[in-house]
């Protein structure tokens, strides 16, 4: 079988990009959140919680995206198998 250069895994993504792009998204709300409720400090010309809430905005969306992509994905992995198969018999048993 031969595999694209561009997909070394053999399944048309590049290096697990499922599983890149959910953990990327985990990430950015994570510290979207952590950004938003838990830090008190305070940066001259930017306001942390508003970083925050862009943050897990934009974790959200991508993690929405994501599961959607994986979900046309895997509908179309899933192919019916249909195999026609003509029963041969040697001989009949009484």
């Amino acid at each position: 079988m031969l595999r694209d250069a561009a997909y070394p895994n053999g399944r048309g993504t590049r290096y697990g990009c499922e599983r890149m792009s959910i953990g990327a998204s985990l990430i950015l709300i994570a510290v979207g959140a952590i950004l938003k409720y838990a830090v008190t400090a305070s940066v001259s010309g930017i306001d942390l919680a508003t970083v925050g809430v862009i943050l897990m905005v934009v974790g959200i969306i991508g993690l929405a995206v994501s599961l959607v992509y994986l979900g046309v994905l895997s509908d179309r992995r899933r192919g019916e198998v249909v195999r026609d198969r003509e029963i041969v018999r040697d001989r009949d048993r009484f």
